[in-house]
């Protein structure tokens, strides 16, 4: 007969150190530094919207959005209903948008009891926001999307005037905002790409429709990141970022005078090191092979933390200013570093995969491009068995 094990109280045990495997460091004040600069970059009248929805772009939502504020963003643009609710009960009393299609009454009723500004691509939703926003004593402020060219959510802007028309037809229900979506704004070269050029005629086209039937339709917005860089033609009166809020470019031709200081580091710690000879092969699949005695750093953070498995053999992370190269394919929980040319690097060591570390600098950048992919999605695939954690300083 076994014994049976004693009882073990949760508050009684340590909690693992938050720095013991592997972390994202994000740098509020950072943040808060691009809100501002952002902000005096716009056009007059233009105000700045803080776009925080995938978590903040992996960076923490509520944290972010306090930082925006705090640099001057006047405004928060979600995903998705519980993102909003988020910003709502940690004490945000910020106007926010809801930039998804909101199509259930359940849903329009949440917006409506946390003040929340649904999206609309139609009337069917409008008409909804209305019947549930009769009998509650106030209007309900919404915001018409226009598609101009991106064929995703949104109202065809050929009819863009006639549902303006229909919604300020609406006693219970407050137009404020018309807007739409840039689906090619980074592309190369200056000046407004023949896309961009088309969405903003596009767009021109229903403003005026409106204005000269005497309609209002609250704020104006057209660009996000790319669009907020390129032109203060796209401004109009207010911006939607989210990549350059967190201090990354949408592409390196754009807004080039502009600093923007990186909110996000992660880092990960060696925990073990291990001497092989020549010919070992490393990790699954053997897809790389020492071709000398080497020392191999093993650090606690793979594929299922958001670094990307496409990037075994490329990938590169720093210590103390030196780049050390990892090795063999990139698991789930573990990365191989060749680290023979780094004597330095030892167990408990702390390496940084994104960020700076004497003087040199890791960006997403450098992984999207040999992944075939984009900045946002690196930044957003970190996940949250990472902890999120303040970092030093503004870059640091």
């Amino acid at each position: 007969m076994t014994e049976a094990s004693p009882a073990i109280s949760p508050s009684a045990q340590p909690w693992p150190h938050p720095r013991q495997r592997a972390w994202v460091e994000v740098c509020e004040d950072a943040v808060q530094a691009n809100a501002r600069s952002l902000r005096r970059s716009l056009a007059p009248g233009c105000t700045l919207m803080a776009v925080v929805k995938a978590d903040g772009y992996g960076h923490g939502a509520v944290p972010v959005a306090r930082a925006a504020a705090a640099g001057g963003a006047s405004s928060f643009g979600v995903a998705t209903l519980q993102e909003g609710v988020e910003l709502r009960q940690a004490g945000l009393r910020q106007p926010v948008l809801v930039l998804g299609n909101l199509t259930q009454p359940e849903e329009l009723r949440a917006c409506l009891h946390w003040q929340l500004m649904p999206t609309l691509s139609g009337m069917r939703e409008a008409l909804l926001c209305q019947n549930l926003a009769a009998g509650s004593g106030r209007p309900m402020a919404v915001q018409l999307k226009l598609d101009t060219g991106m064929a995703r959510l949104g109202a065809p802007w050929q009819e863009g005037r006639r549902i303006v028309e229909a919604i300020s037809a609406l006693e219970a229900v407050e137009l404020a905002g018309l807007y739409s979506h840039l689906a090619d704004a980074d592309a190369p070269g200056t000046g407004l790409d023949p896309l961009t050029r088309q969405q903003q005629e596009r767009f021109d086209q229903v403003l005026t429709a409106v204005q000269q039937a005497g309609l209002g339709c609250g704020s104006r917005h057209l660009a996000n990141s790319a669009g907020t860089l390129r032109t203060a033609q796209l401004h109009y009166d207010m911006v939607r970022v989210g990549l350059a809020l967190y201090g990354q470019r949408p592409a390196p031709h754009l807004g080039g005078s502009l600093v923007l200081q990186p909110a996000m580091q992660v880092r990960a710690r060696v925990s073990l090191i291990r001497e092989v000879p020549a010919g070992t092969g490393v990790s699954y699949g053997h897809r790389f092979t020492t071709q000398r005695a080497s020392r191999l750093a093993v650090v606690s953070i793979g594929y299922a933390d958001g670094v990307p498995r496409l990037l075994s053999n490329r990938l590169q992370v720093l210590h103390q200013g030196r780049r050390i190269p990892q090795v063999g394919a990139i698991t789930m929980d573990q990365l191989v570093l060749d680290a023979t040319d780094a004597p330095e690097l030892d167990q408990g060591s702390v390496v940084t995969l994104l960020g700076s570390d004497g003087g040199e600098r890791i960006d997403p950048l450098a992984w999207s491009d040999p992944c075939g992919t984009i900045p946002w999605e690196i930044l957003c695939g970190f996940k949250h068995r990472l902890p999120r954690l303040p970092a030093a300083g503004p870059g640091g």
